[in-house]
């Protein structure tokens, strides 16, 4: 959850609300929605509200101006109007691995919390049984054990709706294709114990792929397989299942849809999960569990400590979603798993590398936000820390990995192993109580104490706030020159065709009309922004200067045609380096226009900003001076 949840809630509201957004993107400074009805959208509200600097209507987009900080917003909005669900109608692009990871993170978010809240029941019920409260044959216990089990043994059921969604399949439709695995007769061992007790232990007399097959379906060998509290095996019946749908809705009268399609679509999808689907998916899925223990076989100090070394960066990317779904497999089966074991203390290693920060900090600003961010670690919440605090300033991010790291080589050498999946942070220590035996939990404090103490350490004895606080002003005034970043000539601000830049609404600076299609350093300095359309970029001098350099307007259309960068994000830059080049006469013949706002963005640092008065400039040139 974003620290701007409370701003994105009321931008969703004056836009129309979420039942008004038909798309939404987002470039340097602005979010780009398409509205169904923009008469619906409150435009003085939006434009008079805190944190949006003013709206925009171009080019059929509804824009809300928001500044820098505009992705964090953009993040917010998308939970807040629930638009992720809508993005998952369409299929994911990018490659196979790609693909697979979106729809992981599609099946599992949605439940999240819910089975987060199963395990905290059932880490409470294993705590109390610890400390004596009452004994595992007491009515107690077996509610509450029933209670925080029914998610794991009905995971089939909650997938399926879940991924019939992802998938476009009617989600009642879903729902009975998982109620259909868990269904007691169907499962392997079912399957195999009546084979034997009506055929005195006789062997299976059919097999599939070297697997044993004890019934048969119109004479097709049958393997069957334990369904209950699996996890994948459904997610790719459901996938297969939504293209029946689709198939059964071309060729069946819409009159008689509403029974049809479904029947059509459990009587071939279900008996083909049944006798290929789900054991090939069901052998495959062991094969890669059997791979994830085979490596913490071999070294559970080299598999704990990289992978609490890189699990803040996997969550960054969503590629631990490759991992939790085999966990939670793993767990359901065998009631425990020691695959998540060795990220337990990295939240508490960002945690507590905040706390250092916040006595290290000279900015007040900074200091604020410290606090908040170290309380919500502590119980799990780590984005406000990470995406705030620690990943802009770069090192402090890392010397929370090293903690991560350190901790879970401690936890899979001790042998920590977890039997729940339940709170986070603090609350997550109860996972690992098994009976009457806590040392799992005990194990779970020195990991945290680990994590944490080598966060603090690294973060309070190596790194320094590089960013001094700003001295009283003196008699002489400071001077930061920004060079001519583009060759052309040059007007005053005022005179730029968008609004928003036009007003100043992002800050003072000047405009550029480009005769040369290259944009060069304007000063030494860093990277802080490209944006992937490579039409915008923005800059930092060493005096913390902060520019944008916007070639054109709504040129984020083009999505990066016409566009060639030679920098990225987080480079160092000299003046003079090429950072652009773009071809101004193809963006032209596309309809839009090359005028090029260069703006200083934190211009309110500032006492005065001078715009040079000439009315053609070229590479080098003086183009703004800043005072201080």
């Amino acid at each position: 959850m974003g620290k701007y949840q409370d701003l994105a809630k009321e931008i969703v509201k004056y836009v129309g609300g979420k039942e008004n957004i038909s798309s939404l993107t987002h470039c340097v400074t602005r979010l780009r929605f398409r509205l169904k009805d923009e008469s619906k959208a409150d435009d003085e509200t939006l434009k008079n509200m805190d944190g949006v600097v003013t709206v925009m209507k171009s080019g059929g987009q509804y824009q809300v101006v928001i500044g820098n900080h505009v992705p964090d917003v953009y993040a917010d909005v998308l939970s807040v109007a629930g638009i992720s669900e809508d993005a998952e109608l369409a299929p994911a692009k990018g490659n196979i691995f790609n693909r697979l990871i979106d729809i992981l993170s599609g099946c599992f978010q949605p439940f999240l919390g819910a089975l987060a809240a199963a395990g905290m029941v059932k880490g409470l019920n294993a705590l109390f049984i610890f400390l004596g409260f009452y004994e595992q044959t007491s009515g107690t216990y077996i509610m509450l054990n029933g209670i925080g089990d029914s998610i794991f043994y009905f995971m089939p059921v909650i997938l399926g709706y879940t991924a019939a969604k992802k998938f476009k399949l009617n989600p009642m439709v879903g729902i009975v294709i998982g109620a259909a695995l868990v269904y007691p007769t169907v499962q392997g061992p079912a399957l195999q114990s009546g084979f034997e007790a009506a055929n005195q232990g006789a062997a299976a007399p059919l097999s599939l792929l070297g697997l044993p097959a004890y019934e048969s379906f119109l004479g097709i060998p049958w393997v069957g397989a334990s369904y209950t509290s699996s996890v994948i095996p459904v997610i790719f019946i459901i996938a297969f299942a939504g293209q029946v749908q689709k198939f059964a809705k071309k060729i069946v009268p819409t009159v008689v849809q509403t029974f049809v399609v479904p029947f059509m679509v459990l009587l071939i999808a279900l008996p083909i999960g049944f006798l290929a689907i789900g054991p090939i998916v069901s052998l495959l899925t062991e094969w890669l569990s059997a791979g994830f223990q085979a490596l913490m076989d071999f070294s559970p100090a080299l598999y704990g400590g990289v992978l609490g070394f890189f699990w803040q960066v996997l969550v960054i990317f969503g590629l631990h979603w490759s991992i939790i779904p085999l966990a939670i497999m793993q767990l359901a089966q065998n009631g425990s798993s020691q695959m998540l074991v060795g990220v337990f203390g990295a939240s508490f290693a960002q945690t507590a590398v905040v706390l250092a920060m916040y006595f290290k900090f000279k900015d007040k600003k900074m200091k604020a936000l410290c606090m908040p961010a170290f309380i919500s670690g502590i119980f799990g919440v780590t984005e406000p820390a990470i995406y705030g605090i620690t990943l802009p300033k770069k090192t402090p991010f890392i010397y929370s990995m090293i903690g991560g790291s350190l901790s879970g080589i401690y936890l899979m050498m001790s042998g920590t192993t977890g039997y729940t999946m339940g709170g986070l942070g603090i609350f997550g220590v109860v996972n690992f109580i098994s009976g009457s035996d806590a040392s799992g939990m005990y194990n779970a404090f020195i990991g945290i104490a680990i994590a944490a103490t080598i966060g603090f350490t690294l973060t309070f004895l190596l790194w320094k706030d590089t960013e001094e606080v700003v001295p009283e002003k003196k008699e002489s005034k400071i001077k930061e020159i920004v060079k001519t970043p583009i060759q052309g000539g040059i007007a005053s601000l005022s005179e730029a065709k968008d609004q928003a830049f036009a007003k100043g609404a992002l800050g003072r600076g000047i405009l550029i009309y480009p005769e040369k299609g290259e944009v060069v350093a304007p000063f030494d300095g860093t990277v802080m922004t490209l944006f992937p359309s490579k039409h915008a970029i923005g800059l930092v001098s060493e005096s913390g200067l902060e520019l944008l350099i916007h070639v054109g307007l709504d040129t984020v259309q083009l999505q990066g045609k016409h566009f060639e960068s030679f920098v990225k994000q987080g480079d160092k830059v000299k003046q003079g380096d090429v950072l652009l080049r773009f071809d101004i006469n193809a963006i032209e013949s596309e309809g839009y226009s090359v005028e090029t706002p260069v703006i200083i963005t934190n211009s309110a640092d500032y006492l005065d900003i001078v715009e040079n008065q000439s009315k053609i400039v070229t590479n080098g040139d003086e183009l703004i001076t800043a005072l201080t």
